[in-house]
């Protein structure tokens, strides 16, 4: 491997569709972030209750899941071109919701809690289909690289987009903030819009929840696919401690101005290793032993986690180098989920058939959506009786030895490679 094979695989940017979509994803990134901000700060303004406030993860999650599941029946019923068309139309629509609510001067919470869940609705219909036509775009051999880079904008719009909305809320108010937002989804609408007819092939179903139970059939049946979706859920579900983030601030570092740096440290510190990942992921799509790096990533997630929960144990309450290490190992810990990601999307959009590649992309948006928030259950309820250090200490722990549990237990996936291309595969511009 040279130096240059270090840094990102930026082969799919040949591919005038997917380096459209891409460039046309840059504003819009930035944008959805500001209305994330946006969104339960208006809400608290206008109540002052963090509990209202808490309504958006429910009405954000419950069309996610369901419409994550249904939206991918769609996908794959439709041609997911005039799928993606549709869906963005409806991300534009709710998105000027939000800006035309707040001009009139709404302070009706529930009309901008009800327009945040059909918000959802949409892009839970829509991101399923984005990611399964990747298939339809990319050589099979370049699928890691293309979600690497995806990956890469996203999480660098997760650090970008926050920073950004904090400034501009004083500045111009949320107003002018949504209408941003709407006016950066139209290079992605241009780019859709000049994307090839994708009309379904192989074995056609219409959507709907027989399409659904028909899709979980299928995958049940698929070890590979479901060894992608657990190990999603024990790197998440035991290894996510961004709940004890405050309590980590508050009491192990001592609170104050040093509690509130390292707060937005920790908040930032997954995002910033992904990003740093995106950078240096050259490596992800040469590798053809594709089971064997998902599980040593998952497990180098395990053990940065354990290691921040031993800095935090150690922590004298105050901000000192083990604050530091805690940063520095979600840090690390950041950099290898992104990996680990970035692969098993690409398992996916290899070994599911082409006829439920949406359905599959369904099932895996409520695994990536719901995984982290049953870690924010779990984790808050044992933090109590626990801490905050044994609990992400033991949850570290439990990432690694169910990590090799899975590779006693199901050897197959430990076997799995990545496929060698057809000749048809290997043509970007077909």
């Amino acid at each position: 491997m040279s130096f240059r094979d270090i840094f990102a695989d930026t082969r799919p940017f040949r591919v005038p569709a997917f380096k459209r979509l891409w460039l046309g994803n840059v504003a819009t990134v930035l944008g959805a972030q500001l209305t994330v901000v946006a969104v339960p700060v208006q809400i608290y303004q206008l109540t002052g209750s963090s509990a209202y406030v808490g309504l958006t993860g429910v009405f954000g999650l419950v069309p996610l899941v369901i419409f994550g599941l249904y939206g991918g029946s769609i996908a794959d019923a439709f041609d997911k071109r005039i799928v993606l068309i549709v869906t963005t139309i409806g991300l534009i629509a709710t998105t000027a919701g939000f800006w035309v609510l707040t001009m009139m001067g709404n302070t009706n919470i529930w009309l901008l809690l009800g327009n945040f869940a059909l918000q959802q609705a949409f892009f839970a219909v829509n991101q399923p289909t984005r990611t399964a036509i990747l298939r339809r775009l990319l050589p099979v051999d370049q699928l890691a690289a293309g979600t690497s880079l995806n990956m890469l904008l996203m999480q660098t719009g997760a650090i970008v987009g926050p920073l950004l909305a904090g400034v501009l809320i004083p500045l111009i108010g949320f107003g002018w903030l949504y209408f941003l937002d709407v006016v950066s989804i139209v290079p992605t609408l241009w780019a859709v819009w000049a994307l090839p007819a994708m009309k379904p092939v192989g074995e056609v179903m219409k959507a709907g929840f027989a399409s659904v139970v028909d899709g979980l059939k299928y995958l049940t049946g698929q070890p590979v696919l479901m060894m992608v979706m657990l190990l999603d859920l024990i790197a998440m579900v035991f290894g996510m401690p961004r709940a004890l983030y405050p309590e980590i601030a508050e009491v192990d570092f001592g609170g104050g101005a040093e509690g509130t740096m390292m707060l937005s440290l920790l908040y930032s510190s997954i995002a910033i290793g992904a990003v740093l990942g995106g950078v240096f992921s050259g490596w992800v799509s040469r590798i053809s032993r594709q089971g064997v790096a998902v599980y040593w990533c998952i497990i180098a997630w395990g053990v940065a986690v354990s290691l921040a929960g031993v800095a935090i144990l150690m922590s004298p309450g105050r901000v000192t180098y083990w604050a530091w290490l805690v940063v520095i190992m979600m840090i690390f810990g950041g950099m290898a989920d992104m990996f680990s990601s970035a692969v098993r999307n690409a398992i996916l959009q290899q070994s599911a058939a082409e006829h439920v590649q949406g359905r599959i992309q369904g099932v895996w948006i409520v695994v990536v959506v719901g995984g982290p928030r049953l870690a924010d259950v779990l984790h808050g309820w044992l933090a109590g009786p626990w801490g905050a250090g044994w609990t992400t200490l033991w949850g570290g722990v439990a990432v690694v030895a169910l990590t090799f549990l899975c590779m006693i237990c199901v050897p197959s996936f430990w076997r799995y490679r990545r496929p060698h291309p057809t000749v048809e595969e290997t043509d970007p511009s077909r």
